[in-house]
């Protein structure tokens, strides 16, 4: 069966088309991503601006066409964050689907946590013990952890890489003022909940599945994409600890030019470094695994298994 996965992040819009039949790994046919920053479009009293609706209504008939064109024989599409958060979102789904034929469902920040964790418990298997898979969206930080495919705890956290660049960095590189700021907030909310993970048990396997930690990866020396998926490639504390504080003092230009960042997501570098440094040491792990799977495969893995 070809499916397509159209997923509307914070940050981009990407359409994943896959052949997948149950008991073997989904198979990647095409991808198609669209930066929009739609996080970028909430306006000051929480609703999705016009343009920003405008513009999501011409990224999804796009990818609606793109699917028909490559063959797609099933179709879901998801929101996260930018759409969970706007009092409006809803009501700009809706009128989204009128004009595209797309039925967008909003997935929770748990039910997000959820069905990465299975992406990343398939991809790893049972070997890896008790996993813990950590997630940096532009809107949101889900984490969850557990032995079996249903992870026993999940957290989802408001604290995404371009919401706290939004709210908290207003000058570019950011005043150590804002820095010093958006880092205290960040770890008062993550230790908040991190008590009740780490009273479950000790971690066998922590895992990074987000394009933050591929990037911060790359920064500190991990492969290329370009070497393939089946590569591993890991990301120690310690150097995210170093490069929360050498990005925080960059500008976006000389981030841009840093291996794995591109000019769309250096303005976000600096915050994305900041969350997974804290996520890293209160929850009390020295590297994590980058897992090439994720919230995507999660879905699919999902829609598979009901097939069964």
């Amino acid at each position: 069966m070809r499916l397509g996965v159209l997923d509307v992040g914070s940050n981009t819009v990407h359409l994943l088309v896959v052949d997948a039949y149950p008991g073997a790994p989904p198979l990647p046919a095409f991808s198609h991503k669209v930066e929009l920053s739609l996080a970028a479009h909430l306006q000051p009293d929480n609703t999705l601006s016009e343009t920003g609706e405008q513009r999501l209504t011409s990224v999804v008939s796009e990818a609606m066409r793109i699917a028909e064109d490559k063959g797609v024989q099933e179709f879901t599409a998801f929101a996260t964050s930018a759409v969970r958060d706007a009092d409006n979102g809803d009501e700009v789904l809706a009128r989204v689907q009128q004009r595209t034929g797309a039925s967008i469902k909003v997935l929770s920040g748990d039910n997000e946590a959820r069905l990465t964790f299975l992406a990343a418990r398939r991809w790893f298997g049972w070997s890896s013990g008790r996993l813990l898979v950590i997630d940096i969206g532009g809107g949101s930080l889900e984490i969850a952890a557990g032995p079996d495919e249903e992870p026993e705890v999940v957290m989802s956290l408001p604290v995404g890489a371009v919401r706290l660049t939004r709210e908290w960095l207003t000058s570019d590189p950011p005043s150590a003022e804002e820095v010093r700021a958006m880092r205290k907030h960040v770890r008062a909310e993550i230790a908040r909940l991190a008590g009740g993970l780490l009273r479950r048990g000790a971690v066998d396997h922590a895992v990074g599945t987000s394009k933050t930690f591929r990037q911060l990866a790359r920064i500190a020396g991990a492969a290329p994409s370009s070497e393939g998926i089946y590569v591993k490639r890991f990301l120690r504390h310690s150097d995210v600890a170093t490069w929360a504080e050498r990005l925080a003092g960059m500008d976006r230009g000389e981030r841009a030019r840093l291996p794995g960042v591109s000019e769309a997501r250096a303005g976000q570098a600096p915050a994305g470094a900041i969350i997974a440094d804290a996520v890293m040491d209160l929850m009390e792990v020295s590297q994590l695994e980058i897992c090439p799977w994720a919230l995507r495969e999660g879905v699919i893995l999902r829609r598979l298994d009901m097939l069964t």
